[in-house]
């Protein structure tokens, strides 16, 4: 005779429960808040905030011609006429916290998070 697996009410609710707790988890996890920026930089001043959640192109000129292209989240210098160009090997990028920097034209491209990183200050 043959026996036929069967779901008790038991079952149910323990599936029920780990589904639960994934979808939970799932949400805690979820990004939130303001979308990321890019600060420019020249000579360690602010000219330009870029948000990385919309295609936009500047370029900057100061000696040398840097142009700085946000595009699909991710920034890069996708174009320059300094020597050795490091700033277009740089490629593209999106984590906070990261540079893109020139040094010939003194340009610095700095990755913000939307939110703040700092729990509380002590002193």
């Amino acid at each position: 005779m043959e026996k036929q697996l069967r779901f008790r009410k038991g079952d149910l609710l323990a599936a029920a429960l780990v589904l639960l707790a994934a979808i939970l988890l799932f949400l805690c996890f979820l990004p939130r808040g303001e979308a990321a920026y890019a600060e420019v930089y020249l000579h360690g001043e602010l000219i330009q905030r870029l948000p990385l959640d919309r295609d936009s192109e500047i370029t900057v000129c100061d000696g040398y011609t840097n142009t700085v292209t946000v595009s699909g989240g991710k920034i890069a210098v996708t174009a320059s006429d300094c020597p050795g160009a490091d700033c277009v090997g740089c490629g593209w990028s999106s984590t906070p916290g990261r540079s893109i920097v020139c040094l010939p034209n003194g340009l610095e491209i700095r990755i913000v998070s939307g939110q703040s990183d700092v729990d509380f200050v002590v002193g």
